[in-house]
């Protein structure tokens, strides 16, 4: 794949305008974008710098991040704190955020959506109160994992680092996660999945694969 050096600046407005004039998939009033990256690409950065871009371009917008849609510790500890294929596979309530932020978001949802629904730290529901997101508007879900769940986004973006970045900028005791991110690129192939691709080895100089 060809990647182009851009800056965060040129790629967030090249996102918003295409975002801000793009027909959702299945013709509702809502679009759905991935901001697809593990922790240490910060896709919930990208995320607020596309939020107000949106915001400036008269979209309103529903920003949410996929540790708010964390399982329960009964669960997603059941193997044990660090084990990789369990983060893979069993931290993220998938089945909440199709419920709790997909479905009204459909075409002839309430737009009702939920912000988040579990706080790790009490390891409880957080009763958080729904949102209402106006017709036109734009969910942006960010974080890691996104990707080949069959989630309906109309735009997907994949901020990809190589694992020499990626071992580099996790955190001494988030390394455990780095084979359940190797496991993600070898099983869902996120370069190809996702509709953009921005390479942020350097978080100085993003480079990226450009809009079709």
């Amino acid at each position: 794949m060809r990647l182009e050096a851009i800056t965060w600046e040129r790629l967030t407005d090249a996102l918003a305008e295409r975002i801000a004039t793009m027909p959702a998939k299945d013709g509702g009033p809502w679009l759905r974008v991935a901001l697809d990256g593990a922790p240490a690409a910060a896709p919930g950065a990208l995320a607020g710098r596309l939020a107000e871009a949106l915001r400036l371009r008269g979209r309103a917008v529903h920003k949410a991040g996929t540790f708010g849609f964390l399982r329960p510790a009964s669960l997603r500890l059941e193997y044990g704190r660090e084990d990789p294929d369990a983060f893979h596979d069993e931290w993220f309530d998938r089945q909440a955020l199709w419920r709790e932020v997909f479905q009204p978001l459909d075409p002839g949802g309430s737009g009702r959506v939920l912000p988040d629904l579990w706080d790790p730290v009490a390891d409880r529901a957080t009763r958080s109160a729904r949102t209402e997101l106006p017709p036109g508007g734009v969910l942006l879900l960010h974080g890691p994992l996104l990707l080949g769940h069959w989630f309906p986004f109309d735009l997907s973006v994949h901020l990809k680092l190589s694992p020499a970045a990626l071992a580099r900028r996790t955190p001494q005791g988030e390394r455990w996660t780095l084979p359940a991110f190797a496991r993600y690129e070898a099983e869902t192939r996120p370069e190809e999945a996702a509709d953009v691709v921005v390479r942020a080895d350097d978080p100085r100089r993003p480079a990226w694969s450009g809009l079709l």
